[in-house]
């Protein structure tokens, strides 16, 4: 799959070796346009819609969390360069795909590619046809725990849990459940069945997924109607569970 990217640096000469290494080592990316700002980088991404950005963090005149604030329905993935760690926990929070360290790893910009690849080319697959799940008919029962002992529910009518503090609402086909259990408790038990951690707050079906919809880091959407939005962090993890 040929990939198509814009690069970001403030850095002329940053913005070179990063073309170079591309053009050299990544020969299935375009380079489609370069910018050195956040007003640059927006004006392209008016006419260009590329598959992924290669971001410096600082910037004059705002800097990559700030042009990414400004772009919220963004379709490309985010690759962070920058000279230094203490950010690797905001571009997290920003939804970055990757993170590389200048100077630039051939190896590390080659994986980062990799790994851009992986994303677009199963989203874009998951684009074209009927959502088949990877895993098996979701099988089993699970038991609830209740103030007069337990319940237990089958595995396959759950479309959904949501996190709530200390507890977590189970969504299923006849109603939802209150628990007095933890959203991760839940992602491990049904870690076995077809479940994905699609979001910090959310565990889905994948077997009740019916349409996935492209963006930031995308949404799914279930078998009752219900979108959920999926975490960038979190949409590879998705993806995976397809064919």
């Amino acid at each position: 799959m040929q990939l198509t990217a814009i690069i970001v640096d403030d850095e002329a000469n940053s913005r070179a070796i990063l073309r170079n290494y591309i053009t050299k080592y990544c020969p299935d990316v375009t380079i489609l346009g370069e910018a050195a700002n956040v007003q640059e980088t927006l004006t392209l991404l008016e006419t260009l819609t590329p598959d992924v950005l290669f971001l410096d963090v600082e910037m004059p005149y705002g800097n990559a969390f700030d042009l990414l604030e400004q772009v919220p329905e963004r379709t490309f993935e985010t690759v962070f360069v920058t000279a230094y760690d203490h950010y690797a926990v905001d571009a997290l929070n920003a939804q970055a795909t990757y993170y590389l360290l200048k100077p630039i790893a051939i190896d590390d910009l080659i994986k980062a590619v990799a790994h851009v690849r992986m994303i677009k080319e199963k989203e874009n697959t998951l684009l074209d046809q009927v959502l088949v799940p990877a895993t098996v008919t979701t099988v089993g029962k699970i038991t609830i725990p209740k103030q007069d002992g337990f319940e237990v529910l089958e595995v396959a009518s759950i479309l959904y849990c949501q996190a709530d503090d200390n507890y977590t609402k189970i969504f299923l086909e006849t109603g939802q459940k209150l628990v007095s259990k933890t959203l991760k408790f839940f992602e491990d038990a049904l870690a076995s069945y077809g479940f994905a951690r699609v979001h910090k707050s959310y565990l889905v079906n994948v077997h009740q997924i019916v349409r996935y919809r492209k963006g930031k880091g995308g949404s799914v959407v279930l078998s009752s109607g219900k979108e959920i939005i999926v975490s960038s962090s979190k949409k590879a993890d998705l993806l995976a569970h397809f064919k």
